[in-house]
């Protein structure tokens, strides 16, 4: 029997707002008992179509946060409502039925999960999204990558230690 594919998920933006807002990055995890992989979506790159391509085979998607921020940027973005098309675990609910408050980072610290980038944020990420469009600095890119790349990965550390 073929194990189900999971896909942790987040998402970098330019702001808050789905409507006047843009989705700048799509990191993705797609784990399975036996393999996995990391995906990357960036700017131009970001389409309905690479997206659900991205997410062929996934059963669950788990987010923080998510179902108020994540699905429903790319919901207005790409026209994809990703809870009706997967199940969806937003797991910032069960880290507040253990108490755990506060963003993502502040939950991270609070169960000892490591991070490289403790300086960067989403307001950063904002700001190194625009020197790498503006300038073209692929050092301002690579880094709002790596910090994608974190946030991505924890999700499933998080999830780990949950559920």
């Amino acid at each position: 029997m073929k194990s189900l594919l999971e896909a942790y998920l987040d998402i970098e933006t330019t702001g808050l707002s789905a409507f006047s807002g843009a989705i700048t990055v799509v990191g993705i995890y797609l784990c399975d008992n036996s393999d996995a992989r990391f995906i990357q979506l960036v700017g131009r790159d970001i389409t309905r179509y690479s997206l659900l391509e991205t997410l062929e085979g996934v059963d669950t998607i788990y987010t923080y946060n998510g179902r108020r921020f994540d699905l429903p940027f790319i919901n207005v973005q790409l026209g994809i409502n990703l809870e009706e098309l997967f199940n969806h675990r937003d797991l910032m609910y069960d880290c507040w039925r253990y108490n755990l408050r506060g963003g993502f980072k502040a939950v991270e610290r609070q169960l000892g999960i490591p991070r490289e980038l403790v300086e960067v944020d989403g307001r950063m990420a904002v700001r190194l999204w625009w020197r790498y469009v503006d300038s073209f600095d692929l050092e301002a890119l690579d880094t709002l990558l790596a910090y994608n790349r974190e946030d991505v990965v924890n999700l499933k550390e998080l999830k780990e230690r949950l559920l």
